[in-house]
């Protein structure tokens, strides 16, 4: 997470840290390259402590006895005695006496939702002009080198870091290797993703969900589109999952679970892995499964590579083009006086990623499986911090590192790849 503009993205998209300090950006769709697939993405955000029981579980304890599920509508009466009943417009509240919330609840009305429950929510939900504040905070690319990559990578690939996923890989390694025979993502990624996004979840975000979708849906037109399309979805999840919308806290553009979720995300990639009925971004094993399917849907190609290193490069001016969303052949990269540190084809199609370390620059080619992380979040910087967070856990494990093919292309071949 880097550029405020990363958390415009469906899906996924990591800590508010790593937004505000990264360098790119998440934004709400993305358009194809070739034949991959768009992206949804994460959110990045702040939450204290880590769940001890399933957040839904929880919600819904509050509100229903064991054998039931949250009913809007009943809690709806419930709350009639408060004055609420029979009222069909918001007069109260931060949202009272506007006409873009009363279309929205018009239009979620016609989704099947009961209005005189959605006046009750918008009557207690509220505008965060914090939210605000850090949207407006945009990341200016640097002009030259200033070891910004070194920086970055220093606060997500640590001993401590390494710690935490290593526990938590062995806390849940039945469910990650289930989660990586379905869907072809090996589970060092996952818990990678996790880890990134949360800290395997210790730092999910304090804001509530309602606060900041709202806020971003009526008082951030430059995304206002895109936002009240997901507090659209996060009132059709609430239902579906049966737990009261004003109840859950996450990031603060609304992303949620372990896995730092958009609710357009939780719709389209959401599973329910545990098999209990519910796809609780909360509980480990679903977050497990939907980060992994994710992957899965965007296009991760089981066995190959992610990326390679390269030699050379130092004359390169800081104007050349580089990125996730760059595309060279290996030909031209060579004329260039950039060197893969393994054999490839010349007509073979890379992206050229360049790392602004300490040390001096870093050039890398980024294959298929790389720009799949940068679905998650579109950053180069965040995808290549999760490879190589990846990397370095499944060496804490004792684990021998793959040799990769470079994918299905005449004349690809197996290598294996240095972590870096």
């Amino acid at each position: 997470m880097h550029d405020m503009t990363r958390i415009l993205t469906p899906i996924a998209l990591l800590s508010l840290a790593v937004v505000l300090s990264a360098c790119s950006s998440q934004p709400a769709k993305q358009p194809e390259r070739s034949a991959r697939a768009t992206a949804g993405s994460t959110t990045a955000a702040l939450k204290s402590s880590p769940p001890s029981t399933s957040a839904f579980a929880s919600m819904q304890a509050a509100a229903v006895s064991s054998d039931a599920r949250y009913d809007s509508n009943a809690h709806f009466r419930a709350v009639s005695s408060a004055g609420l009943q029979g009222s069909r417009q918001v007069t109260g509240g931060d949202f009272a006496g506007r006409a873009d919330v009363e279309r929205f609840i018009d239009r979620m009305q016609g989704k099947g939702l009961d209005r005189a429950e959605l006046v009750r929510i918008f009557e207690r939900t509220q505008r965060d002009p914090t939210i605000i504040g850090y949207m407006d905070k945009q990341w200016r690319p640097a002009s030259g080198p200033t070891g910004a990559w070194t920086r970055y990578r220093s606060r997500h690939i640590t001993p401590a870091m390494l710690d935490k996923g290593s526990a938590f890989w062995a806390r849940h390694a039945k469910t990650l290797d289930q989660a990586s025979k379905k869907y072809g993502v090996p589970p060092e990624y996952i818990v990678a993703i996790i880890g990134v996004e949360t800290r395997w979840g210790g730092y999910m975000g304090t804001h509530r969900i309602i606060d900041a979708l709202a806020t971003l849906a009526f008082d951030y037109p430059r995304r206002a589109e895109y936002f009240q399309e997901e507090l659209a979805q996060f009132l059709l999840m609430a239902e579906d999952q049966g737990f009261d919308p004003l109840q859950p806290v996450g990031s603060f553009a609304g992303a949620m679970g372990l896995g730092q979720f958009m609710p357009s995300s939780w719709r389209d990639y959401a599973v329910d892995f545990d098999g209990d009925g519910r796809r609780d971004l909360w509980n480990p094993e679903d977050a497990i499964g939907s980060v992994a399917h994710y992957f899965h849907a965007h296009g991760w190609e089981p066995g190959a590579a992610v990326v390679a290193r390269t030699s050379g490069g130092a004359g390169l001016p800081w104007s050349t083009d580089t990125g996730f969303k760059t595309n060279y052949s290996v030909a031209s990269l060579k004329a260039k006086g950039i060197q893969p540190a393994v054999a490839l084809p010349d007509q073979r199609q890379v992206s050229l990623l360049r790392l602004d370390a300490a040390g001096g620059l870093e050039y890398w080619l980024g294959f298929e499986n790389f720009y799949v992380i940068t679905r998650y979040n579109n950053s180069t910087y965040y995808a290549m911090t999760v490879h190589q967070l990846a990397q370095a856990l499944r060496s804490r494990r004792g684990l021998n590192q793959p040799t990769l093919r470079m994918t299905d292309q005449p004349g690809s071949g197996a290598f294996a790849v240095p972590a870096g």
